[in-house]
């Protein structure tokens, strides 16, 4: 077995570039898909009035009010030069009393941004109105401190009194391209099987003094700890580096994981059993994988996919639980116990997949 692990590891240790690809493609598709590290949604204002310079200054400060949205001055020729080149997505164009947003895509931050500033203009005029109908400034003061602690208090608060958690998009994404790249990683290792049986060096082995059971758990091994390799690095570079809240239980988050691996390592076992040559692999398994998650929800936020149907197939496979035990984790702070099904559910399909997919090996070989 251990003659297994490092032939394979030598494999990898001869064209090692792959692997750091594959490593570094889950870290840029979270960065590129979800806008970085946790930062905020970032906004150019500008003006054209005669006063340009006062009028910025004053809606910069109200403006930045909310750690989701920054917004930043810019020069109004700039900008003009940059929505035409479509280095930027959106600008608001300032004005003593209105503004006007200008937008080339009806993206979701934009439309969020479109009712921040909204506010922000409304609830100004009518601070101003008031001031103005007091004849006096300090009732402007008077105002926001009575806005920042009125008589009507709202709190939100969870079932059971517990406090509510804001749901991270962000992270849910880095989790669910993590995840992909693990199962193509651990995908190409388990049919290292096919390879060796085409190649010759699997009958070598049958020769050699070792069982078939040990051959088998050298393959899944290695695929294994490669995959939780990758999985590891990269959370733990998000987690220390990037600066991503994953709770305060990352042994369950490996946990969670470690299982899932498993699941996944049987369910490309099971696909190996049905193909002949490593080409056939490569032409089914990377057109399944990638729909896995897509089926699974994991691009979108929970409750999104609804119809039965697609539930049903995505139960079939290890993603949809092994999210869902990951962001209760993180988001609701849940523990073994809260987990436990999920866990055994990846188990379940993990000790099955396997059985069949060893089986189906075993069977072609003969």
């Amino acid at each position: 077995m251990r003659s297994v692990i490092w032939a394979q590891f030598a494999k990898d240790r001869r064209v090692p570039l792959f692997l750091f690809l594959l490593i570094a493609g889950s870290v840029l598709a979270t960065v590129i898909f979800t806008g970085g590290a946790n930062s905020p949604s970032s906004f150019v204002i500008y003006s054209e009035e005669a006063n340009a310079d006062q009028i910025e200054k004053k809606w910069e400060k109200l403006l930045n009010t909310d750690d989701s949205l920054q917004f930043t001055i810019a020069d109004s020729a700039q900008v003009k030069e940059d929505l035409e080149e479509g280095n930027i997505d959106s600008a608001v164009k300032l004005m003593e009393n209105d503004y006007k947003i200008i937008t080339s895509d009806e993206i979701t931050d934009v439309s969020y941004m479109q009712q921040h500033v909204h506010s922000v203009f409304q609830r100004e005029a009518e601070i101003s109105a008031i001031t103005d109908i007091e004849g006096n400034e300090l009732t402007r003061d008077d105002v926001e401190k009575y806005l920042q602690a009125g008589p009507v208090q709202m709190e939100k608060v969870g079932l059971n009194n517990e406090k509510m958690t804001d749901y991270n998009m962000r992270t849910q994404l880095m989790f669910a391209f993590t995840l992909l790249i693990a199962t193509f990683i651990l995908g190409f290792r388990v049919n290292n099987v096919t390879h060796d049986k085409v190649s010759g060096v699997w009958d070598r082995m049958i020769l050699a003094p070792i069982s078939k059971t040990k051959m088998y758990t050298g393959y899944i091994l290695y695929s294994f700890f490669i995959s939780m390799f990758q999985i590891v690095a990269v959370l733990l570079l998000f987690k220390y580096v990037l600066k991503y809240d994953l709770g305060n239980q990352f042994w369950l988050i490996i946990l969670a994981s470690a299982l899932f691996v498993f699941s996944m390592i049987s369910i490309a076992m099971l696909i190996t059993g049905f193909v002949k040559t490593p080409e056939q692999f490569y032409a089914i398994y990377p057109s399944i994988i990638p729909l896995i998650p897509l089926i699974s929800g994991s691009y979108m936020m929970p409750g999104t996919i609804s119809n039965p149907v697609l539930l049903f197939v995505a139960d079939l496979f290890p993603m949809a639980h092994a999210m869902d035990a990951i962001m209760n984790v993180i988001f609701y702070d849940a523990g073994l116990a809260d987990i436990t099904m999920s866990l055994l559910i990846m188990l379940l399909i993990g000790i099955v997949g396997m059985g069949l997919g060893i089986n189906l090996v075993e069977r072609r070989s003969r």
